[in-house]
């Protein structure tokens, strides 16, 4: 914790862990890893999520990759697991496994839309199973002994917009902290999110919640709490290349001086993290946003996004902001 964030009384508290801000990077899976999370945080988010986690890779002989979304610094905290699975049994076995590795609070994705998920019965399918929500919430509150949270859509599709009962089978189980996602799962990310209802959950629940959807730029946080009245807003897409967005800027706010040198620690942190090879590539996919329109042809776009050098795709992103 800052001294800044220990000067101001907490925005919300998840258990008894106080939040001192309201803007919290959302977990997104191929995105909010290590060095991500470490800008975010260092840019405003309140708190950090883990890229979701498998329940099953935590089973017997552990996923060889696991690792990497094991790892957390003291830096990111509060720091919470996201967990996902459709066992009560097994999803208990992972956080117990997981609260070894000593996190602040443990997560229960209910809302992860991808296909590969949702067919074995997890994310977002254990929303037309409200009855198992409540078993799996309820086994991990007793059994935990750090505050659990999750995280929810509206419902399965438009005909199944459930999130009131969902919500309210949530608090119910004694969770600390409820993030809805403004969307169903069968519209994923398409379409407009629904702030009315992530407004109906706040108004039916007394535990915190931490509203996502549809937030953007900075303009839009101001928005999202009036209309809602959320504790918090969770931020995913919108962080993309602009974690700027977490102090209440958008990159068109920044100058090219502060893009680049945010760009340079973005790299640096990858590097040190995945190594030098690696860590480049994975930050190319960021590098994208980062840039957005500022690239002067394709020949250099796609330079940049090939070259394995380190110095030159550093030369390259030079040249396009401040030469």
């Amino acid at each position: 914790m800052s001294a800044p964030e220990q000067s101001v009384p907490p925005a919300f508290h998840i258990g008894a862990i106080p939040i001192y801000r309201k803007l919290i990077l959302a977990p997104m899976d191929g995105y909010s890893d290590h060095p991500f999370r470490l800008i975010c945080r260092r840019w405003g988010s309140a708190c950090t999520y883990s890229e979701f986690i498998n329940a099953m890779d935590l089973e017997g002989k552990q996923h060889p990759h696991i690792g990497g979304r094991l790892f957390f610094s003291e830096e990111e905290r509060p720091f919470g697991y996201q967990i996902l699975d459709n066992s009560p049994d097994r999803i208990l076995i992972a956080a117990q496994i997981l609260r070894e590795r000593n996190p602040d609070f443990i997560d229960v994705n209910l809302g992860c839309c991808s296909r590969s998920v949702c067919s074995r019965g997890a994310g977002a399918r254990l929303l037309v199973e409200p009855e198992k929500i409540s078993l799996i919430l309820d086994s991990l509150v007793k059994n935990l002994d750090i505050p659990v949270t999750a995280k929810i859509r509206l419902g399965w599709d438009e005909k199944n917009r459930n999130y009131l009962e969902v919500a309210r089978r949530v608090e119910q189980s004694g969770v600390s902290a409820l993030a809805v996602h403004g969307r169903t799962k069968i519209q994923a990310y398409t379409g407009m999110a629904d702030w009315d209802a992530i407004a109906q959950v706040k108004q039916v629940v007394s535990i915190p919640v931490i509203g996502n959807g549809d937030v953007k730029t900075a303009n839009d946080i101001s928005r999202f709490l009036s209309h809602t009245d959320c504790d918090a807003i969770m931020i995913g897409r919108g962080a993309i290349g602009n974690p700027w967005i977490f102090s209440g800027k958008d990159q068109q706010d920044c100058s090219k001086e502060e893009i680049y040198r945010t760009m340079v620690e973005h790299l640096e942190a990858s590097i040190n993290y995945y190594g030098e090879d690696h860590g480049l590539v994975v930050f190319r996919k960021q590098a994208v946003l980062y840039v957005k329109n500022e690239w002067p042809s394709p020949a250099t776009r796609h330079e940049a996004l090939t070259t394995r050098d380190r110095i030159r795709f550093l030369q390259i992103i030079r040249s396009i902001l401040l030469d």
